[in-house]
């Protein structure tokens, strides 16, 4: 275990021996000693979007952790620090992302916080995923906590926007098919970094059907997320092109079972910007979190 001021960094290797490092975030002495007995404390675990290094949401998870909250981020697999790098050997999708490194960053978690409730916190991507898991977790979570987190389904987006979904996600899964993965690194599009063909492929998938169908699924998804009943807070970015409210509310309607709170951030700070500056973002989750400890 290595430790660089506050934060702990635990690398974990999955069973293709890929090493993926979650950090961890304490939440500060002073905050955690106004805790009341009878309140729960609580973990937030932090789900990077696409493309992005789960270092980059350090602030969120200081910020978190100044109000006394637990706080983890769990890397994706082939992004930011974790190896190798993915290239034409790799085969790893939705599936194996929330039935295998997703439990292996939650075991991390639990061992390091015990005596936290875990909520999983996704951004874009990170959020499709955690739903993923939370129907395979079956009641081990908290809750559900979605950041600019929709999905990638054309028919929920407007106007010009929705057939270029529709267009631009077959032509990344072709492209990623015929070089082995997404050269994401070499051309650029969508700042999605270089990525496994097969997440490619799970992720125009469902941006073509609107439903969440990854290869060598083991369980019916549909089916599974449509029974959580864990709650979920939704929140939606003022100017998110990525993900705006529209797209939001398609991944959330797949949870009717879900007590559901949505909020839309006033403050127009795009699909990523509330990660570096999160203050107003972590005063609503406060809020949401104290409400259900």
């Amino acid at each position: 275990m290595r430790k660089v001021a506050n934060v702990e960094t635990v690398p974990i290797q999955i069973p293709d021996g890929s090493i993926l490092p979650v950090r961890l975030f304490p939440s500060e002495g002073a905050r955690r000693r106004t805790d009341s007995l009878d309140t729960t404390r609580i973990v937030v675990v932090v789900l990077p979007g696409l493309g992005i290094p789960g270092g980059y949401y350090d602030p969120f998870a200081k910020e978190l952790a100044s109000r006394g909250f637990d706080a983890a981020i769990g890397e994706l697999r082939g992004q930011g620090d974790s190896r190798p790098r993915p290239s034409g050997d790799s085969r790893y999708g939705y599936q194996e992302l929330a039935s295998v490194d997703i439990p292996a960053i939650f075991e991390v978690v639990r061992e390091r916080f015990p005596d936290s409730t875990p909520f999983l916190l996704g951004h874009s991507m990170g959020g499709q995923l955690g739903v993923l898991y939370a129907a395979r977790a079956r009641g081990r979570l908290g809750g559900l906590i979605l950041v600019a987190s929709g999905t990638p389904y054309y028919r929920s987006f407007s106007g010009a926007k929705s057939p270029g979904i529709l267009v631009g996600s077959a032509a990344m899964s072709l492209t990623a098919n015929v070089a082995g993965f997404w050269p994401g690194d070499r051309i650029g599009i969508g700042g999605f970094g270089r990525q496994s063909k097969v997440l490619i492929a799970d992720w125009s998938r469902l941006a073509r059907t609107g439903r969440f169908d990854p290869s060598d699924a083991d369980i019916d998804y549909e089916e599974r997320i449509s029974r959580l009943k864990l709650p979920v807070l939704s929140i939606s970015i003022e100017d998110d092109e990525v993900a705006p409210p529209s797209s939001a509310k398609h991944l959330v309607e797949k949870l009717p079972n879900a007590p559901l709170t949505e909020w839309l951030q006033p403050e127009p700070l795009g699909h990523n910007g509330w990660i570096r500056n999160p203050r107003s973002t972590v005063d609503r989750i406060e809020k949401w979190l104290r409400d259900r400890a």
